[in-house]
C-alpha cells in the first residue's frame, strides 16, 4: 500500500463527514477549507489561484467525491512527499473531521479506551482495512489486530467469543466498519478486567509497531566513541534506523545507527564488567551495546537482523509485507474455497446424474419386465389358439367319422338293394358281372380320383394353413426384431425358438409341397384309369346294346334295359357320395 492510497483512506473519512445529507456531495465552501487544512498538516505550498479557479462560485451546486478527485490528485497528492510532514498530524486532522460525526463513546464514562486511543485504534484500522470503499476491516484481520492487542496486555483472546460476536453483528461488504470496530472495543466484551491504562498502553505499542514501523524499543547500555563510557539510553529500531534517546519519552534524540544490507549484528563475550553484549557493524562504524539478560539480547539481535533482511529485500515496512502475505493467503484460502465449492457441486451433479440413470435404469428393468409379461401372455393367448383349434379339428373329425359310418350303413343297404335286383336279371347275370366290373374299375377310379382329390385339397389347406402361419411366423418375427432390437440379449432365445418353429414350418411346407406332388402324380393316375374306365363303360354299354337288340318282347327288353341301368345308376350315386 503506498503514500496515496494510505491518505485517500483518510481523506475518504474526512470527505464523508462533511456530507452531512449523506448524498455524496459536499459543499464547496467546505471542500475549500478541508483543502486548506490538508495544504497546511502535508506541508504543500498553498496554491489559492487554483483552488479559487477550481471551486468557482458559478459551478453548479455541491462537489461530488468523484468531481473532487481531480482536483486533489493534482495540486495536493501528487505534491506529497513522503517524510516531508508529519503523517500523525494529517491523521489527526481527518480523525477530528469525522470522529464528530461518527464516534459515540459512551456518555457515562464507562468506555474502555480514551478518545487517543480511538485515534490510534481508527489509525491501526484504516492500515489494516482492504482497498475498497466503503471501508471495511475483515474478520481475519479484526482478530489479528485484538490478538496483537491482548499480547502487548499479556492475555489471550478468546477466538469462539469473537466468532460468535461476528456472525451476530451485521457485516456490510464481508466486514466491519471503523465504528462497529470501535463500539465492539469499547463493550469492553473482549477487555473485561482490563484497566484503561493498560489498555492504553498495549494500543500505544501495537500503533507503534504497526504505523510507526517500531520493529522493538527499549533500555540499552551503549558504548561511547570518544570517551568510551558505558550510558544506558532508550533505542527505538525501525526496518531503516535504530535511534536512541535520552528516555524513554523520545524527547531528547542522541543518535541514530543507519542501518542497510551491508550491516550485520554480532554477540560478543562479556567484558569490561558488561555482559549479554553485541555489537552492530555498519561499514563507517561499530556500534557496542549490552543488554539486560540473555533474552533480550536474542529479541534484540533478531530484529536488528529482521530490519537488515528488509533493507536487503527493498521492504521499507515489515507489517505492510506482512498484510500483503495475509490477503494473499485469504485469497488463496477464498480460491480453495471456490474450487471445493466448484467440486462439490460437481460431485453433487455427479450424484444427481447417476441418480438419474439409476432411476432410467430402473425404468428399463420394469420396461423390461412388461415387455416379458406381454410375451407370456401372447405366448399364452397363441397356446389357448392353439388348443380350440384343435378342439375344433377334433369335433369335424368326430363328424366326419359319424357321416363316413352313416355312408356306410347307406352303402350296405344299397348292397342289399343291387343284390336283389342281380337276382332278377339272372339271364344277364355274366354280362353283369363284367359290366360290374368294368363299373367297379370306373367307380373305384372315381373314388381314386375323388380320395386324391380329397386328399390334394386337403394338402393345399394345409399347405395355404402353413403358409399363412408362415407369413404370420414371419410378421411375428419382424415385429418382434423392430420392438426388441435393444432387447436383443434378453429376446434371444425368443427368436431361436421362433427360428426353430420357422424351420420346422418351412419342412411341414416342404412335407405338404411333397405330398401335394404326390397327391398331383396320383390324380393323374387315376384320371388315366378314370379315362380308361370310361372307354371300357363305353365299350361294354356298346356290347350290352348289341346284345340287348335282338331280345323281345318290347317290354321285357325295357325292363331288362331299364332294370340294367337303374340298378347300376343307384350304385354310382352311391359310390360318388361316399366319396365326396
Amino acid at each position: 500500500m503506498d503514500l496515496r492510497a494510505e491518505l485517500l483512506k483518510s481523506i475518504w473519512y474526512a470527505f464523508t463527514a462533511l456530507d452531512v445529507e449523506k448524498s455524496g456531495k459536499v459543499s464547496k465552501s467546505q471542500l475549500k477549507v478541508l483543502s486548506h487544512n490538508l495544504y497546511t498538516v502535508l506541508c504543500i505550498p498553498h496554491d489559492p489561484v487554483a483552488l479559487e479557479e477550481h471551486f468557482r462560485d458559478d459551478d453548479d451546486g455541491p462537489v461530488s467525491s468523484q468531481g473532487y478527485m481531480p482536483y486533489l490528485n493534482k495540486y495536493i497528492l501528487d505534491k506529497v512527499e513522503e517524510g516531508a510532514f508529519v503523517k500523525e498530524n494529517f491523521d489527526e486532522l481527518c480523525w477530528t473531521l469525522t470522529a464528530k460525526k461518527n464516534y459515540k463513546p459512551d456518555r457515562n464514562g464507562n468506555s474502555v479506551i480514551s478518545h487517543q486511543d480511538a485515534f490510534k485504534l481508527w489509525c491501526l484500522f484504516n492500515f489494516l482495512s482492504e482497498d475498497k470503499y466503503p471501508l471495511v476491516m475483515v474478520p481475519d484481520e479484526v482478530e489479528y489486530l485484538l490478538k496483537k492487542i491482548c499480547t502487548a496486555m499479556n492475555v489471550e483472546l478468546n477466538s469462539c467469543e469473537l466468532d460468535d460476536y461476528l456472525s451476530q453483528e451485521p457485516q456490510g461488504q464481508g466486514g466491519l466498519t471503523v465504528w462497529q470496530f470501535l463500539d465492539m472495543v469499547n463493550s469492553g466484551r473482549f477487555l473485561r478486567g482490563i484497566e484503561q491504562e493498560a489498555v492504553s498502553m498495549a494500543v500505544e505499542e501495537v500503533y507503534q509497531e504497526v504505523i510507526e514501523d517500531v520493529l522493538k524499543q527499549g533500555y540499552l547500555w551503549k558504548k561511547g566513541q570518544l570517551r568510551r563510557n558505558w550510558s544506558e539510553r532508550w533505542f527505538t529500531l525501525k526496518p531503516s534506523v535504530l535511534s536512541y534517546y535520552m528516555s524513554e519519552e523520545r524527547k531528547e534524540k542522541k543518535g541514530s545507527i543507519a542501518l542497510d544490507k551491508h550491516c550485520c549484528v554480532e554477540v560478543l563475550p562479556d567484558r569490561d564488567g558488561k555482559r549479554c553484549m553485541f555489537c552492530v557493524k555498519t561499514s563507517s562504524r561499530t556500534y557496542e551495546m549490552s543488554a539486560s539478560d540473555t533474552r533480550q539480547r536474542q529479541e534484540w539481535t533478531l530484529a536488528i537482523q529482521m530490519a537488515i533482511r528488509l533493507q536487503a529485500e527493498g521492504k521499507k515496512s515489515l507489517h505492510k509485507d506482512l498484510k500483503q502475505k495475509r490477503r494473499e493467503q485469504r485469497e488463496q484460502r477464498d480460491q480453495r474455497k471456490a474450487a471445493k465449492e466448484e467440486e462439490t457441486q460437481r460431485l453433487k451433479q455427479l450424484q444427481e446424474e447417476k441418480e438419474r440413470k439409476l432411476q432410467e435404469l430402473e425404468l428399463l428393468k420394469e420396461a423390461q419386465r412388461q415387455a416379458e409379461i406381454l410375451l407370456q401372455e401372447e405366448e399364452q393367448r397363441r397356446r389357448q389358439q392353439h388348443e380350440e383349434m384343435q378342439r375344433t379339428l377334433e369335433i369335424q373329425l368326430r363328424e366326419a367319422e359319424q357321416a363316413r359310418a352313416s355312408m356306410q350303413a347307406e352303402m350296405v343297404l344299397k348292397e342289399a338293394e343291387a343284390e336283389r335286383q342281380r337276382k332278377r336279371i339272372l339271364e344277364l347275370e355274366d354280362m353283369q358281372e363284367r359290366l360290374q366290373e368294368a363299373l367297379q374299375q370306373e367307380v373305384k377310379a372315381r373314388q381314386d380320383e375323388e380320395s386324391v382329390r380329397y386328399a390334394q385339397a386337403r394338402l393345399l389347406a394345409e399347405e395355404e394353413e402353413k403358409l399363412k402361419q408362415l407369413m404370420k411366423l414371419k410378421e411375428e418375427q419382424e415385429e418382434y426384431i423392430i420392438k426388441t432390437q435393444r432387447e436383443k440379449q434378453v429376446l434371444k432365445q425368443e427368436m431361436e425358438n421362433k427360428n426353430k418353429c420357422l424351420e420346422e414350418a418351412q419342412k411341414q411346407l416342404e412335407e405338404v409341397r411333397v405330398n401335394r406332388q404326390r397327391a398331383d402324380q396320383d390324380v393323374m393316375a387315376a384320371q388315366r384309369k378314370l379315362r380308361q374306365a370310361s372307354t371300357n363303360v363305353k365299350h361294354w354299354n356298346v356290347q350290352m346294346n348289341r346284345l340287348m337288340h335282338p331280345i323281345g318282347p318290347g317290354d321285357k327288353r325295357t325292363n331288362v334295359s331299364g332294370g340294367g341301368f337303374t340298378g347300376y345308376q343307384p350304385l354310382l350315386s352311391q359310390r360318388d357320395s361316399s366319396l365326396k
